[in-house]
């Protein structure tokens, strides 16, 4: 796992925490910042899968 897909998995629970707090507490700004955070993992995930392409083709040029 590198670095992009550990930022997404972090933001992604951070995202889900802040999200689930603002259900409860009823506070509509914390739940829009776990979206936001959720949405910024999920982009780091999809960098990372890139990053995992991009490496696998070129391995497979290599051989």
């Amino acid at each position: 796992m590198d670095r992009e897909h550990v930022k997404g998995v972090a933001d992604k629970a951070k995202g889900a925490v802040k999200e689930g707090a603002g259900k409860i507490s009823g506070d509509k700004e914390l739940q829009n910042e776990g979206k936001v955070d959720k949405a910024k993992g999920a982009a780091h995930k999809a960098a990372g899968d890139v990053k995992d392409a991009a490496r696998s083709a070129a391995d497979t040029l290599k051989d």
